[in-house]
């Protein structure tokens, strides 16, 4: 069975309950971490889903907030549902009986 899989992150959330309302608050707390980011970056990551993250960046952040990872990331998972398809013609024709080719007679020409 197929399982969906999906995450939702808090970064922007642990931010606000520490007191960091701006992503420009959280860039001199990396710096110390020598986590040297620019300020899009750090936008990105506190307003957008990161797709990919490199875990010296993960663990700054953990540091930064005294948090796990499980803190930052939940991750749920589904059965995704078989879809069927209604009224779906078939994949192939079956062939006709009527349309068989008859059987060829070969005979000397004497």
């Amino acid at each position: 069975m197929r399982r969906d899989t999906d995450y939702t992150w808090h970064l922007a959330e642990l931010m606000a309950r520490n007191g960091m309302h701006n992503s420009t608050d959280l860039a001199p707390h990396l710096v110390e971490r020598g986590i040297n980011l620019s300020a899009a970056q750090i936008w990105r990551l506190v307003k957008q889903r990161p797709e990919r993250i490199s875990l010296p960046v993960l663990a700054a952040i953990c540091d930064v907030f005294k948090c796990t990872p499980a803190d930052l990331i939940t991750v749920t998972a589904v059965d995704a549902a078989l879809t069927r398809a209604v009224n779906a013609a078939p994949r192939y024709d079956a062939p006709d009986s009527k349309a068989r080719p008859r059987r060829a007679r070969v005979t000397r020409d004497d």
